[in-house]
């Protein structure tokens, strides 16, 4: 090899090697920021009668609604402590509070524009009309309903005391930031994170290979109807009975939703040797237009299959986990995504020892709905004080008896 090959092969590997290490350095750019979020809500023009764009004051009139929302993760969208350990440990980005915190007056400071075009490193001021007190309300009443000075709803004929604009398909609120793009150069995953609304898109085969937003009509996303059920009840207290929403947006933190939409089977096949037994679990995502479990890439469901002795000690355990793997460094890649797809059905079996050896006397199996890894959690610093998994199923079997069961 010449000297002057070697030379430039030194170059390209210094080079090469620089760039890598820069990769892995780097401030984290993990989607696009798109026109729809870049900026937060424009509330410098209020509806008359409204003065604090509080939920409490839309809640004197709307009080079912006001109650409904104060259940909801979207009201702790701000305050939750998993989403402020996250956020501080991903460097406070601004862009998360035009989500978490949609309004201008919810946020310290006033976007003037961008120092980069990927819109990642805003140029901010103080900002004069910022609210404290509404910033704790998270995703309030008015980020979803206010739009240009107007109340947005789909109902036009209530005769109220505010202007309202008709909303021919409400799921258009919620793709403001239930949607994000991952079209980038450096990107090689199918899905954005926490892209459920690709995830849906991908069953119907309409998206890139990143899962950028491909979609003709919103109202096909089906949001609003699973998420906020229909009820009939007055829109304010001695008002007209009508059909309207529930605002609860039920998801992954509520195990009765998960259950919903989660089919569990716990079935004996026929074993391929005399004196074994073997059991086949199956899940199948019922319930769910995106995959199961969806939102950001910590979320999965960890499966049990347990044979125990008749002292209850444990002779065999299989685990089995339905994740979501990301490569975040120094590309964007998806490993593998064992997640549950509507309709397709994933089974696994456990069989238990031949005659002669130690006798399984109960097999037990569980699903875990896990809300974040245990390894994310140790590594942003998150203190929880509420569990981060639950079960969403579990059935034990007596094999002595065969045929009887015990199912919670």
């Amino acid at each position: 090899m010449s000297r002057r090959l070697k030379t430039w092969l030194f170059v390209v590997l210094a080079v090469l090697t620089a760039f890598l290490g820069w990769r892995f350095i780097r401030p984290m750019n993990i989607f696009l920021v798109s026109d729809a979020f870049e900026k937060p809500v424009d509330t410098s023009v209020l509806p008359v009668p409204l003065q604090t764009l509080s939920a409490r004051e839309c809640g004197t009139c709307h009080e079912d609604f006001y109650r409904e929302w104060r259940t909801t993760i979207h009201s702790q969208a701000w305050t939750d402590p998993y989403f402020q350990s996250d956020w501080r440990f991903d460097g406070s980005q601004q862009i998360c509070r035009n989500c978490h915190t949609p309004l201008d007056r919810q946020q310290p400071h006033v976007i003037l524009g961008f120092r980069d075009k990927d819109k990642w490193d805003p140029i901010l001021e103080p900002n004069p009309g910022f609210d404290p007190a509404l910033q704790q309300e998270g995703v309030t009443c008015a980020a979803c309903h206010l739009r240009e000075g107007k109340i947005v709803g789909v109902l036009g004929d209530t005769n109220a005391p505010h202007p309202v604009r008709i909303l021919d398909d409400p799921n258009q609120v919620c793709v403001r930031c239930h949607v994000v793009e991952g079209d980038r150069w450096d990107t090689f995953f199918r899905f954005p994170p926490c892209g459920t609304v690709a995830e849906i898109e991908s069953a119907r085969q309409s998206t890139g290979y990143t899962g950028e937003l491909v979609v003709d009509n919103t109202a096909d996303l089906g949001c609003v109807s699973c998420h906020m059920p229909a009820v009939e009840r007055p829109l304010v207290a001695g008002g007209v009975t009508r059909v309207v929403r529930q605002h609860l947006w039920r998801g992954g933190h509520h195990p009765e939703m998960v259950k919903q939409g989660l089919k569990v089977e716990l079935t004996e096949a026929t074993a391929n040797e005399p004196g074994r037994r073997l059991f086949q679990l199956t899940l199948t995502n019922v319930g769910a237009a995106h995959y199961l479990p969806t939102g950001t890439p910590d979320r999965h469901l960890l499966i049990e299959l347990r044979l125990l002795d008749e002292r209850g000690e444990k002779i065999r355990l299989e685990t089995h986990k339905l994740e979501r793997k990301v490569m975040w460094r120094p590309f964007i890649i998806d490993l593998w995504d064992t997640r549950l797809q509507r309709w397709q059905p994933r089974s696994f079996t456990i069989e238990t020892p031949s005659t002669g050896k130690t006798q399984a006397a109960v097999l037990e199996a569980v699903v875990w709905y896990y809300l974040v890894g245990e390894k994310r959690r140790t590594r942003i610093g998150y203190e929880n004080r509420e569990p981060t998994a639950y079960q969403v199923f579990k059935q034990r079997v007596m094999l002595k008896q065969a045929g009887e069961n015990e199912q919670t």
